[in-house]
Parts: structure tokens; sequence; C-alpha cells
């Protein structure tokens, strides 16, 4: 077998969809079956990137990635884009009719030979107010587009799987669900190897409550906000939450509710933090939080399980696939039950010990590893 796989989405530092394809490239890489491997990135076929490259590219990245935010904010860019690009990536590919091509993050371009892509979610339609209109608009013609063009789709969950067959009327027989995985770099750890990082961020072992994701309306932080509040103030203070992500779209008063809990003393705003930094800032934590509306699988809290934390969230489809048993969870907009879910996982030892074991052995199931074989699998199936 002959594959070819996009590696667009993997720059540095890895989030989301460009760690997916990363890990997934790297462990693809191990299947003898594969005879060749190749790596298309725009244009060309290059080797995979390794980690310790995104230092010495981290300002050819910034403007990289401001070009990109330019070209994202401008229509006429994004539709002159949108015609050239997948012209020279079929001129680029018109040799390679016999090779499998997969592109990990919705799009596909012409091509002749067989054709498998990956729909992380779907939260662009079903969440389109939380997203730029031009993205929007952008992301509904390309995906019209890939949908004729994929033998087989490929999604991170199964709700996700029966949403994409339901919401765009395509066979479900054709789509398989491969779930995701997390770096070994998230697992238990000491006090002692947290204190360094712990110390900079004015932190202590234990003493706080973590969210980790994008600062948007579709995670429920206002939900998060309502239900930390009506905990005790002393509570609020003892574990104050941290709060880890980028700052999203539409999120303006989000990050007002959040200066407003942190100049009451109760939350702290780290933004982004440093891939090395973040396994260590989830295994210090007392409990991770995640009440999110909507989710393609949920990364953030299989890292909490696999790091020893106890977790709380919501009760959606796709988060229910990841945590099994091991999570205390309720309906995303029940703020008094998240509330006082929130409170047991703080103070009761005895469900906490039971939870960071049942989080252990659930985060157990999912590896890059088997990742890459069902996604092989899957490639074996339309071959």
């Amino acid at each position: 077998m002959k594959v070819i796989l996009s590696i667009d989405p993997v720059r540095f530092p890895l989030t989301g969809i460009g760690r997916y394809t990363f890990e997934l490239a790297k462990h693809l890489k191990e299947i003898k079956e594969i005879q060749e491997l190749l790596f298309l990135s725009g244009y060309h076929f290059t080797q995979l990137p390794i980690p310790k490259e995104a230092a010495s590219a981290t300002n050819s990245g910034k403007v990289t990635n401001n070009f990109r935010q330019a070209i994202l904010k401008s229509s006429l860019a994004i539709d002159l884009y949108s015609r050239i690009s997948p012209l020279i990536k079929h001129y680029a590919l018109k040799q390679y009719s016999q090779y499998l091509f997969h592109g990990p993050n919705f799009y596909l371009p012409p091509i002749s030979g067989p054709s498998v892509c990956t729909f992380h979610d779907l939260s662009v339609f079903t969440w389109a107010f939380c997203h730029p209109s031009e993205r929007v608009r952008y992301m509904s013609k390309e995906i019209e587009l890939t949908l004729k063009r994929a033998d087989m789709l490929i999604t991170d969950s199964e709700f996700i799987r029966q949403e994409v067959a339901a919401y765009f009327a395509w066979p479900v027989d054709k789509i398989r669900a491969v779930p995701l995985a997390c770096s070994n770099d998230f697992h238990p750890r000491g006090v002692n190897e947290l204190m360094p990082v712990l110390a900079r961020q004015g932190l202590t072992f234990q003493g706080y409550s973590l969210y980790v994701g994008t600062i948007e309306p579709r995670k429920n932080l206002e939900g998060l906000f309502d239900a930390y509040a009506l905990l005790p103030l002393a509570t609020r203070k003892k574990w104050p939450l941290v709060l880890i992500g980028f700052k999203g779209w539409r999120s303006e008063h989000l990050h007002i509710r959040i200066k407003a809990a942190i100049s009451e003393g109760w939350a702290h705003y780290l933004g982004f933090v440093k891939a090395e930094e973040l396994p260590l800032l989830y295994s210090g934590a007392r409990i991770f939080v995640f009440p999110s509306h909507y989710e393609g699988f949920g990364l953030p809290v299989l890292e909490a399980m696999a790091s020893g934390i106890p977790v709380v969230c919501s009760n959606i489809s796709t988060l229910k696939e990841v945590v099994g048993n091991a999570a205390a969870v309720c309906e995303p907009q029940d703020v008094e039950t998240l509330s006082e879910l929130i409170k047991m996982a703080l103070e009761d030892d005895n469900w906490r010990a039971e939870s960071i074991i049942n989080g252990l052995i659930q985060a157990d199931g999912f590896s890059w590893q088997r990742c890459a074989e069902e996604t092989f699998s899957v490639y074996q199936e339309l071959m």
C-alpha cells in the first residue's frame, strides 16, 4: 500500500488537529504494511518535522500565522486562495494516482486516486455564530467539495460519525470513528517535580481547579463561572479556577468575567502555556473542569485522566465516549448540579481516590498507536 498524508496542519507549537496529524504521521511510519508513506506540505513532498525545530522557526511561524489570519479576514483573498490552491495541489499529485490520499483536516484536493478525509466536528455549522463568517463560508464551500471527492470519512468519535451522516445525508457505512489519544507526557507526577513550574505561575500543588481549552462560547465558560460563583468564597479562594487557552472568537464578554473573577481573588488566566509545561500544570491541579456544550472528541478530559486528576465535565455524547464512568458529569446547562459536583470533587477524598484510579484505567485504553492502526484499517477497507 502507498499512502500520501497531508501534513498542512502540523505547525508548532502543536495543538488540536496539528497534534492529531503529527502523531498519526509518526505512528503510520511504524506500520510495515505501508510500503511507501509520503507527506505533502502545501504543494511539496517533505519530511515530517520534529518538535525541536519549533524554537528556530518561531519568528517565521508568527509571520506565517499573521499572513493566514489576514487571509481569513479577506473574502477576496479567501476566494482567490480557494480557486488556486486546489489546482496547484492537483498538479503536484497528478503522478500519484496509485496512492491513497488522506486529508486530516476536512479538505481534499481534486485527485484521481482513492481518498479519505477526517472530519473532527461540525461546530462551523452547528455553532456557526462562534466562528468568523468568512471561515464559515470558506469551510462550507470546501467541505461540499470534499464530500464529492471522498471515498470514505474518518471522525474522532461515534457521535460525530452519526452527526456527519445525518447532517450531510452521507452514507454512515462509509464513515469510521477512530478515537484520538494524548501524549505520553501526560501522567501522574510528584510534587517535587512540579514545584518550579507551579512557583513560576504563583500556584501550589493541588491548590487549584483547572480548565484547558479555547476561551469561546461553546466551551460553556459562562456556566462554569456561574457554577464556581455558587461555591463559598473561602472554597473559591482555597482552590481558585485556573484557565489555560487561546482567546477565541466572540469571547470578549468571557474575558470581562475572567477579569472580574481575578479581581475577586478566585481565578487566574494563564493564556497559552509552553507545551512542555502544560502536562505539569495538569498534574498539579486538584480537579479538572470541562462543562463544554459541544466537542468533536474532548482531548483535554483525556489528558486530565491520564495525569491522575479527577474530572468534572458535561455529559454530552462525545465526552461520555472519552470518560466512560470515570468522571462526574451533568447537563452543561445545569449550573447548580455542576457547582455541587465541583464541590464534591474538591472535598470528597473517597470519591477523588476512586475517580483517579478509574480515570487512569480509562485513559489507558487510548493510544496514538491504536489511532494509527485503526486508521490503517480504514485504508485497507477502502483499497
